[in-house]
């Protein structure tokens, strides 16, 4: 007979489900947890840090002399600014400069009597009113040449203004190109198809508790290397009052990876990490915020990019797994990414890593039952995995669980 401690700290939370991706009555990728939160009073919604798609939630204000540090780093701003205001700085520029170099045409033949005296020897030919400076200062930078005005060498200051345009119509093209050229080879552009799983998941590896997340890139080129790396985001106010932030690093096992497939990354819970101490209970009241990045090195542009999210305690799942995407025949190794975001339901005990570190070495605590005659199965159990997304037919796999869950009968 199984004792209720040990009932208690295996059974599956029934109000905690996932549902399918494709369930139309919900939306996508969302958990129903209104029992859970109901139970624990989880009523204060915070607001995120690191949205879903990599967007720091920060807002910058009375930055001391904001205005002169976009002027002084003008490529970068307009690299970072929309396709619309890029475009239309760029035609204005064009057509300020024409305008520009056409009043000075216009003012030298003004000076030099072209507009009174048809046959003066001109300093421009067929510049006779602005509407002829303007059209020959387009002509002139945008290299048209219609054949009908040109320039004469009577004026060598109209030479002269013209070798100036000639040589601002380079730079402007040049800067133009490189602008338009980096916003569409943006880093964050080949970050969107470098995509981490909508839920990160806490079950049993190798006898102990892990969290985990899942991430994949979805383009056929993939890239040279990539590290991952993970922090706890944890907001802390002060008796004065006052708020700041803190953060904690998550150790990750093989965190250097060639994302060639899908691949799980693991954080153990071990004594050193800030989820040690924290059951499910805990977790759920709990406030704070995973935050975790991908920084890789483009194999097509050698480019340095990097893929962050974050996940709320609301989006980290107790006692499931990530189903399997790869399937390996003798000329492939196939990838189901239809099945990137789905989990399945696991037996996982709901104390946190610390309690459960303490009842494997069958350190109980004083107010819990404890069995008269405790005995070791040797053979670790096999637990029915409930499959989230409905497969018919489900899975057997050997519990983690084993070292723990020795069956205790009352003699």
């Amino acid at each position: 007979m199984i004792t209720s401690r040990y009932i208690q700290s295996y059974r599956m939370n029934k109000e905690y489900t996932e549902v399918s991706p494709s369930d139309p009555s919900v939306n996508a990728y969302t958990t129903t947890l209104s029992a859970v939160k109901a139970e624990i009073d989880y009523k204060r919604k915070k607001c995120r840090y690191v949205r879903k798609d990599g967007k720091c939630n920060v807002l910058f204000r009375h930055v001391p002399e904001e205005w002169l540090m976009y002027v002084t780093d003008i490529f970068t701003t307009l690299v970072e600014i929309r396709w619309r205001v890029m475009f239309l700085i760029f035609a204005l520029s064009y057509i300020f400069s024409w305008l520009f170099f056409g009043i000075i045409y216009w003012v030298i033949a003004m000076a030099n009597g072209d507009m009174k005296d048809p046959t003066n020897a001109p300093c421009v030919y067929e510049v006779r009113d602005f509407t002829g400076a303007f059209l020959f200062s387009l002509e002139t930078q945008t290299t048209i040449g219609y054949g009908f005005r040109g320039m004469s060498e009577n004026c060598m200051v109209a030479i002269i203004v013209v070798t100036v345009q000639d040589v601002i119509s380079c730079f402007i093209d040049t800067f133009v190109i490189g602008i338009a050229v980096a916003k569409m080879a943006s880093a964050r552009k080949r970050a969107q198809t470098v995509g981490f799983s909508n839920c990160a998941v806490i079950n049993l590896q190798n006898g102990q508790l892990c969290l985990s997340w899942r991430i994949g890139d979805f383009r056929r080129h993939h890239m040279v290397e990539g590290k991952a790396r993970a922090q706890i985001f944890r907001p802390n106010m002060h008796a004065t009052g006052t708020e700041d932030v803190n953060y904690k690093d998550l150790e990750i096992k093989q965190s250097d990876l060639i994302l060639a497939i899908p691949t799980t990354i693991f954080h153990v819970i071990e004594p050193s990490s800030p989820l040690y101490r924290m059951s499910l209970e805990e977790l759920r009241k709990d406030d704070f915020e995973l935050v975790v990045s991908f920084t890789y090195t483009d194999d097509s542009t050698g480019i340095l990019h990097q893929t962050r999210t974050s996940y709320t305690p609301d989006e980290i799942h107790w006692g499931h797994l990530f189903q399997e995407m790869l399937n390996v025949n003798r000329r492939y190794y196939k990838i189901d990414y239809s099945m990137f975001h789905h989990t399945a339901k696991v037996l996982v005990p709901e104390v946190s890593a610390e309690e459960y570190e303490q009842m494997k070495l069958g350190h109980y605590p004083r107010n819990s039952p404890r069995p008269k005659r405790p005995c070791i199965n040797r053979k670790p159990p096999t637990v029915t995995v409930e499959l989230v997304n409905g497969t018919p037919k489900p899975e057997e796999h050997v519990a983690t669980v084993a070292t723990i869950a020795a069956v205790c009968e009352d003699h």
